[in-house]
């Protein structure tokens, strides 16, 4: 029996269905985050961000400062676009990202002095973070400074963050949740940022909490890192910040079921935390309006994992957007000679790739790189309707209807079973006994979906 408790909030530090599976994390665990030189070129996809891309404002030939606005967002639901280095741009191309989309972007070649990189690490490792003087920021002037910072969701999502912060007199935020969950296995990108720079995520977190006038403010850590929440709970003594501790499990980290093991409310369908009076942020996000606000500094930057049995030195990483997957992977001396998958994020919800010219982007999370034994080279056989997959869905759909749906191109009867609910966590492949495909499958089914509606 686990000796798991859960006190001081209303929820049961956990949530129904999900699964177990092995963590991995202690490959790059203790792995303190490495800060990478200016690479030569930097590649800046101008869609990075869930919504419309960015207008770009410079043009072949120009020189740009580190930081320099080279992209607008335009539209409500965009991010703008800053040079993470000192260079000149060059002519626009065309990039593939590691989930197929194609994307036009702009590529800068260094040039000239550049600002060192460890300057900026060492500003989010500081200790010197404010905590006292968070009122004297207007929350309209802490939105817009994240608008204009170009500030994303840097926990995978990439939601512009400034779309989540903006008051709105029809849902009302009672509560802000920091997600520090990281439930990925492999990944530890989160827990390195909270252990070395939590000073800056309680200062971001506060700034955050302020724009949309939050009455609470929680930041949320699985069980199974202890270091961090000690960490955490050093920083924001003396706060109004709580820290839940919830129990390890996956997807924990998913809002739907953040909201559902804290605070014990459940978002309707197809619904938003902000339908329950909840605003959600990552670590990694908050820490960037923490710089954007007091350091006035874009987002340029972000820490990643490498990690994987594939890879020859799992790393934790501060890299600049736009350097490519193939310098990350070198830095950690290569990839292994078993090594057979490389997947952009993590093995549950990543994507697998093989062009290493592919750039990070503001919502890459990390690279994991798998061995042959790791991967299961099991064949596909008939569903057997033992119901798993059903009984892991932490959404509560069925993902066998929606995967045959799919593979018999009816969009119909995926639409009727809340395809669209479904968020590819991969539980249902990870147990389903017939090795069937289902996120491939569902992910297919959406496209179905949305060609239905719009026909």
């Amino acid at each position: 029996m686990s000796l798991f408790r859960f006190k001081g909030f209303p929820g049961t530090g956990s949530f129904r269905h999900g699964i177990h599976p092995p963590d991995n994390k202690a490959l790059s665990y203790e792995s303190k985050v490495e800060v990478m030189d200016t690479p030569e070129t930097v590649t800046l996809p101008l869609l990075q961000n869930l919504g419309v891309p960015c207008k770009p404002i410079v043009k072949s030939g120009q020189t740009v400062r580190y930081g320099e606005l080279i992209g607008v967002g335009e539209a409500f639901v965009s991010a703008a676009l800053h040079s993470p280095i000192a260079g000149k741009v060059k002519k626009m191309k065309v990039v593939t990202l590691p989930n197929g989309k194609r994307l036009t972007a702009i590529s800068i070649h260094a040039e000239g002095e550049q600002i060192p990189p460890e300057k900026l690490w060492e500003e989010m490792t500081s200790k010197d973070w404010p905590r006292d003087c968070i009122s004297i920021y207007d929350p309209l002037t802490i939105v817009k400074i994240i608008h204009d910072s170009g500030i994303v969701g840097l926990g995978g999502a990439a939601f512009p963050t400034h779309v989540k912060v903006t008051p709105n007199d029809t849902r009302m935020i009672d509560t802000l949740m920091i997600n520090g969950c990281e439930c990925e296995p492999y990944l530890t990108c989160d827990y390195r940022l909270m252990k070395e720079a939590s000073r800056s995520i309680v200062t971001g977190a506060l700034l955050t909490g302020r724009a949309v006038s939050a009455k609470e403010i929680v930041i949320c850590v699985e069980d199974n890192k202890p270091e961090a929440i000690t960490k955490l709970r050093e920083a924001t003594e003396q706060t109004v910040i709580k820290i839940a501790v919830l129990k390890t499990k996956y997807p924990q980290g998913s809002e739907k079921q953040l909201v559902q093991a804290v605070l014990g409310l459940e978002i309707p369908l197809g619904g938003l935390p902000s339908d329950v009076g909840v605003a959600m942020s990552n670590v990694g996000t908050v820490a960037a309006v923490a710089r954007g606000v007091i350091k006035e500094s874009p987002l340029t930057h972000r820490v990643i994992s490498i990690s994987g049995k594939g890879i020859k030195t799992p790393k934790n990483l501060f890299v600049p957007i736009g350097i490519s997957m193939g310098e990350v992977i070198n830095f950690c001396g290569g990839i292994t000679q078993d090594a057979a998958r490389i997947i952009a994020g993590g093995p549950m919800m990543g994507f697998s790739f093989s062009d290493l010219t592919a750039p990070v982007t503001k919502g890459t999370s990390g690279i994991t790189v798998l061995t042959h034994d790791e991967i299961s080279n099991e064949q596909e056989t008939s569903c057997v309707r033992c119901g798993r997959c059903v009984d892991a869905c932490p959404m509560n759909l069925v993902p066998t209807r929606l995967a045959l749906a799919a593979r018999y191109n009816n969009p119909s009867i995926a639409s009727q079973y809340h395809i669209n609910a479904c968020f590819e966590c991969g539980c249902c492949t990870y147990v389903c006994p017939a090795k069937i495909n289902l996120v491939q499958l569902i992910r297919t089914g959406k496209r179905l979906v949305a060609a239905w509606e719009n026909r």
